[in-house]
């Protein structure tokens, strides 16, 4: 059963850091594309940053603007998500997913397979 696991949200002041972390079992994880994406109420679900499989290439959404850096670490089945300079429109539910074409680098939401259940990032000004 695969299963992915974010954790690292919190309430945070404008300007503040964080590293969100999304644990993945039951799958061969470097096969897989891991993407962030997050979502705010009453809006879609928004794309903030993809990485291949190897991990060699990654995409972000124009709206982060170089504030997040996406990594992986297939040896401990983790993908990241720093988030600098944080500002209140980042407030969000932030979920990580997992997409089996390893090798895009660009997709759109529908190619994840696996979702996990989110965590919340909550900025103060």
């Amino acid at each position: 059963q695969v299963r992915l696991e974010e954790s690292g949200g919190g309430l945070v002041q404008a300007g503040a850091s964080l590293r969100l972390s999304c644990a993945a079992s039951g799958l061969t994880f470097s096969n897989y594309a891991m993407g962030w994406y997050r979502q705010s109420p009453g809006k879609e679900r928004e794309f903030v940053a993809r990485i291949t499989g190897s991990g060699r290439s990654t995409h972000y959404s124009d709206s982060v603007d170089g504030r997040f850096t996406i990594s992986r670490d297939n040896a401990k089945n983790t993908v990241y998500l720093q988030v600098d300079s944080l500002k209140p429109e980042d407030t969000a539910v932030y979920y990580c997913g997992a997409d089996p074409r390893g090798p895009l680098i660009q997709a759109t939401l529908t190619g994840y397979a696996y979702w996990g259940q989110g965590t919340q990032v909550t900025v103060s000004s």
